[in-house]
């Protein structure tokens, strides 16, 4: 089984990296193209995959193939490479914004295809993503599978409806940037109270992980985790009480509604 990139950013090289560390797929088994020689060379040096200037190439070699070049190059690259797909022996998996499954299936391939529609996020470079994925009615069980076992070498994978793909964009694929945001937040909060850079970013990061750990591996609802640590006349309340004042709550759900819809004016371009 060949897997192959046609483009080779941060996101292909976390995924390549993540299937390879995973010890799923084989490096031998993974042919990536991109726009520059430089970025082949670093790309081979790195992680030992087989890689080409020819994007018709990675096409014709492929099983699955993901499209992970910008999304305003989307249809540059599938001009070029829509003869050489066979759609019996190749599943197209995109990981841009704005290619709904529809217009992925109209961009006037020689044969029907397999397509997934995908949506990673960063914190994919260190194996710790999450991604949603959808796809047309032509692909079997078993891409299913693969699929979801390429994605689940890099984080966790949830099939999702095409409806809410943009939706997964708003709650997950923007939202480590949110975090950033927060943590650089806290950060500066410990600074202006005297703690240095470097320690605070380190103590707001960790608590961060470790609160989104507790979500996941407790089973308990935020709410009743964040009422745990707040003990009656504490200091907790006292900073949950600023930040409902300050309208945290309002002003991150505004911030992914926001992103939404952002999201599926794009999808309609």
């Amino acid at each position: 089984m060949k897997i192959g990139f046609i483009g080779a950013g941060n996101m292909a090289q976390a995924i390549i990296k993540g299937m390879i560390e995973s010890e799923t797929f084989k490096k031998e088994d993974i042919i990536v193209s991109a726009k520059t020689q430089k970025t082949l060379e670093r790309v081979k040096e790195k992680y030992g995959v087989i890689t080409t200037d020819k994007n018709i190439e990675v096409a014709k070699e492929s099983d699955y193939l993901f499209l992970a070049v910008k999304p305003q190059y989307y249809t540059e690259v599938i001009k070029e490479i829509r003869g050489e797909v066979d759609s019996n022996k190749t599943a197209i998996i995109s990981i841009a914004p704005g290619f709904t499954l529809d217009s992925l299936e109209n961009e006037k391939f020689e044969k029907e295809i397999r397509v997934f529609r995908t949506m990673p996020n960063t914190p994919s470079m260190v194996r710790e993503g999450m991604t949603g994925i959808c796809y047309n009615k032509k692909v079997s069980v078993e891409d299913i599978e693969v699929v979801k076992t390429i994605f689940e070498a890099i984080g966790k994978v949830e099939e999702v409806p095409e409806y809410l793909m943009e939706t997964v964009a708003g709650v997950s694929g923007s939202s480590p940037a949110y975090v950033y945001m927060f943590i650089e937040a806290l950060a500066d909060g410990a600074v202006s109270e005297g703690m240095p850079r470097e320690l605070a970013y380190k103590f707001a990061s960790q608590a961060v992980l470790g609160a989104a750990k507790m979500v996941l591996e407790s089973g308990e609802h935020p709410g009743m985790l964040k009422d745990k640590v707040c003990s009656p006349g504490g200091t907790t309340i006292e900073a949950v009480r600023i930040l409902e004042s300050k309208g945290m709550r309002s002003s991150v759900i505004e911030a992914v509604k926001g992103c939404v819809d952002k999201a599926k004016k794009m999808s309609k371009l």
